[in-house]
């Protein structure tokens, strides 16, 4: 599963826009999240998938930021 570098290919404008739109944004972080953790098993990326899973409605949007400023989804290695 790969679907984290293929996020992370993609433009920071098609990153945003994936990310804004409610129930798929949520959808989005968890799969690469959960892409992200298949392909490098570590604590970060573990607590970040359990994190975002139970709170990603909220978080989206600080990640959304986090995405905006950095380049980079907050607790992901």
């Amino acid at each position: 599963m790969t679907f984290d570098k293929w996020f992370e290919k993609q433009s920071k404008l098609v990153k945003v826009i994936l990310l804004l739109i409610p129930f798929v944004g949520w959808v989005c972080e968890i799969l690469v999240r959960v892409s992200a953790l298949l392909r490098k098993t570590s604590t970060l990326n573990l607590i970040g998938l359990l994190v975002f899973g139970f709170f990603g409605a909220v978080l989206q949007f600080v990640d959304l930021f986090a995405e905006i400023l950095t380049d980079k989804l907050l607790l992901l290695e």
